[in-house]
């Protein structure tokens, strides 16, 4: 009787090996894969990375760029790659609000109790967004195209751009990932964020040169990460790369790494 319930348990629980647990990699893609699917299912959240650049971008063009520059056409030359930076910077506060929420609604608990890679929900979900980010760049390349844009740097160097932005983007979704955690709501997050991003991209040099500002204001923003980042972009657009700033730009992505990663992965521990 004994030797016939142990079969049937030895059934029931099957009867193959373990399978061996999945690597840092691995994990960090399936987290990556979650990230997509949340964007499937739920595709209402590419909102911001289709209708927000397409409205930022005819907005800026058509309504102040005869008055800041004499013509639309003129103005798109310096505006394409500064908005390409204003709109890219901005929807990296949504890594917070999804960090948040899976916290609110308790995914966040359950998947941590997991037996992976520990970081692997963050570095997941990062790289999810960054798929956001780049859908973002797209769609605003297109858009300026189609109204008139010919960037000089040609291929390489929009390439080459982007692929900058998206480096400086990750590395400071690092900083949301942390405030996701600290912060008690979506609501919280957005405000926060919100407060922060729009003093960074507005007195920067995206919209008009620096040199047309109050003289009081300029040194504050040129030394504004976010003029860094468009004066990198718009240099590799127009073929001509500023490698001064564009070592900066890797600089200070290098440094919002190394100190808001590690504090986001301290914020992770202790929630346990």
């Amino acid at each position: 009787m004994s030797t016939t319930m142990d079969a049937k348990v030895r059934e029931a629980v099957g009867s193959s090996e373990r399978p061996e647990p999945v690597g840092p990699l691995g994990s960090s893609l399936i987290f990556t894969h979650r990230a997509l699917l949340k964007i499937k299912h739920v595709p209402e959240q590419l909102f911001d990375v289709t209708m927000f650049p397409i409205l930022f971008t005819l907005m800026f063009t058509y309504i102040f760029g005869g008055a800041i520059a004499g013509s639309t056409g003129e103005y798109l030359e310096y505006l394409a790659p500064g908005i390409l930076v204003q709109t890219v910077v901005m929807i990296t506060m949504y890594t917070a609000m999804t960090i948040n929420n899976d916290i609110k609604k308790g995914v966040f608990d359950r998947i941590r109790s997991l037996p992976v890679w520990r970081p692997s929900l963050m570095v997941g979900a990062l790289l999810g967004d960054t798929l956001r980010y780049t859908m973002a760049s797209v769609v605003i390349l297109v858009v300026t195209m189609l109204i008139g844009y010919r960037p000089p740097g040609g291929l390489v160097g929009v390439v080459a751009a982007v692929l900058l932005l998206l480096v400086f983007c990750f590395s400071v979704s690092w900083v949301w990932t942390l405030l996701g955690m600290k912060l008690r709501s979506p609501e919280s997050v957005m405000g926060v964020s919100m407060m922060v991003l729009f003093p960074l991209t507005f007195l920067s040099n995206v919209f008009v040169p620096i040199e047309t500002m109050p003289d009081w204001l300029q040194p504050a923003v040129e030394n504004n990460p976010v003029s860094i980042l468009v004066d990198a972009v718009r240099s590799l657009m127009v073929g001509d790369p500023h490698g001064g700033s564009i070592v900066t730009v890797l600089v200070i992505s290098g440094v919002f790494v190394a100190v808001f990663g590690p504090l986001t992965m301290r914020a992770y521990s202790r929630r346990s």
